[in-house]
């Protein structure tokens, strides 16, 4: 397995993202995990002033919670191959409740290589580094067995399951840091 990196989107992986979000369409997949609503824009830069401005207290709409989007870059050919999104605190009922501090994604191309693992453990080192963390919430459907594997072996501990939209099986995790 290659290593990994992660670091915040920029200008210079436009043609990236576009190829990644190209590649969840052609899989039949509309929701891109940890996006950060590039799945719903069209323009790259404005989804970049979109992370500007959600990244910081002072830009921030009130509607949502300060948080930093990551690319995880494959070091040996410089590929995207997921994106996480680190959320710095559960400021809203939805956060709290069922998405938690952490969400991520692969892309379809890229799955079951170990990748989300080496993203989670790169993100949870960010948590407990520069947000000084103590311990994240993390969330997956019950029915995605490599999300539910990744959180269990990084810690995660089991704390409820739900019932949410659509009748999924959603559980949520807390892993200590």
């Amino acid at each position: 397995m290659d290593e990994i990196i992660l670091v915040k989107p920029t200008k210079e992986y436009e043609k990236k993202m576009i190829e990644y979000k190209n590649e969840h369409i052609k899989y039949g997949e509309n929701k891109i995990h940890a996006c950060s609503l590039w799945d719903k824009m069209n323009d790259y830069n404005e989804w970049l002033d979109l992370l500007e401005e959600q990244s910081s207290h002072e830009t921030l709409n009130d509607n949502w919670t300060v948080h930093t989007n990551f690319l995880g870059i494959r070091k040996s050919d410089n590929k995207i191959v997921g994106m996480i999104d680190v959320r710095h605190e559960l400021t809203n009922e939805f956060l709290r409740n069922y998405a938690g501090h952490i969400g991520y994604g692969v892309r379809p191309t890229e799955r079951k290589k170990g990748y989300a693992t080496q993203m989670l453990a790169l993100a949870l080192e960010f948590c407990k580094n520069n947000l000084k963390l103590e311990k994240v919430m993390i969330s997956c459907d019950k029915e995605n067995e490599g999300s539910r594997k990744t959180i269990v072996n990084a810690g995660g501990k089991l704390e409820k399951e739900y019932i949410y939209k659509n009748n999924e099986n959603v559980q949520v995790y807390w892993i200590k840091l």
